[in-house]
């Protein structure tokens, strides 16, 4: 506008354009507005599964023989996501692939999309028939409070399946899918101040010996278990030589002292029980000490989420200015609520 002023007036600054912009409403209605919007309750999810997330990832222009969708299901609380491929996207094939989920991870209590609460809806019907006894109810439709942790995951899910594919030499999308999947799980989430597998399941994900402290050029050599069972005796044999000296001392003096060869039997019979006691102990605090790591773990998701909660409310309040009355103000329409060619704002008047 300010290049076709030149050819015919002077002096018509930048601010008077705009003004003018300001005022035009086929250009208020035409503008974007800023995706992100108002956020007024952020909703923080206070254990596993208690808010599922599913969005379908659009790969027809790429797609991988009869794969066309990516399926993409999170847990709101830990952000563990998994990744699927599907063929079309229909409710009964989606439905099919969440039933996979379930059956291992368990089903959510509340079952969010942003692809309407129709299809929503036809999907917990299609699970009710193939699973009888489960009841999920549907999440809030275009709730963007919630909604936004997943279409972030996408496009991170994206980005990773494009460097995998560019590192593999592939177009084979679906096989990249599960290690894009483990990749995202295992990668530190600055929401949850964790990763999302430390998060699900309280440790740090194993990759194999690679994630032991074997040394790296014995690991290449490994063929079989004995072969490992051999290194570690022979590293368990080194570290006994360090201390031979101070072993054979205590060694000596308990053979003093105990010179008669039946209290020493007896004492080997009480250590060898004392000894299975030892490990059932210590068994069962392994198990303990996991069960109290996934408590504090989740326990550490949910205080970052509640902080996260208070940023993203203070970001807002920020960002959009409460409105006065008699203010006119830009209204932005979701794109499934529109046509191509309608106006992609409507312009309301605060009373």
């Amino acid at each position: 506008m300010i290049k076709e002023l030149q050819c015919k007036y002077k002096n018509i600054t930048y601010e008077i354009v705009m003004l003018y912009l300001s005022l035009c409403i086929q250009c208020q209605t035409k503008q974007k507005a800023p995706r992100k919007g108002i956020v007024v309750k952020p909703i923080i999810s206070s254990e596993l599964n208690s808010r599922c997330q599913i969005d379908l990832v659009d790969m027809q222009t790429c797609k991988d023989g009869e794969y066309k969708f990516i399926l993409n299901y999170q847990d709101h609380l830990t952000k563990f996501i998994q990744l699927r491929p599907l063929k079309s996207k229909t409710a009964e094939e989606v439905a099919h692939n969440l039933l996979h989920i379930f059956l291992t991870f368990g089903a959510p209590n509340i079952l969010h999309s942003d692809n309407g609460r129709e299809f929503v809806n036809k999907i917990i019907t299609e699970l009710c028939l193939m699973w009888d006894g489960v009841k999920i109810v549907h999440g809030k439709p275009r709730h963007s409070q919630t909604q936004g942790s997943i279409e972030r995951a996408n496009q991170d899910i994206q980005n990773l399946l494009r460097a995998w594919m560019y590192e593999n030499n592939t177009n084979k999308w679906a096989d990249g899918l599960y290690f894009v999947q483990f990749t995202k799980n295992t990668a530190y989430h600055e929401g949850i101040k964790q990763s999302p597998y430390e998060a699900m399941f309280g440790t740090k994900a194993k990759m194999g010996l690679f994630s032991s402290s074997l040394p790296r050029d014995k690991l290449h050599e490994l063929e079989s278990e004995e072969h490992l069972e051999n290194i570690i005796k022979n590293m368990n044999s080194e570290n006994i030589d360090r201390e031979s000296l101070q072993e054979s001392s205590d060694a000596d003096q308990h053979d003093n002292n105990n010179t008669d060869s039946e209290n020493i039997d007896r004492e080997s019979l009480q250590e060898s029980s004392d000894d299975e006691q030892h490990e059932k102990k210590m068994s069962n605090k392994s198990i303990s000490r996991r069960k109290e790591k996934i408590i504090l773990n989740r326990e550490v998701a949910i205080t970052n989420l509640q902080v996260q909660a208070v940023k993203m409310l203070r970001t807002s309040k920020q960002k959009f200015q409460p409105a006065n009355v008699g203010e006119t103000v830009r209204i932005r329409v979701p794109d499934v609520d529109r046509s191509k060619m309608d106006p992609q704002n409507i312009l309301a008047v605060v009373y």
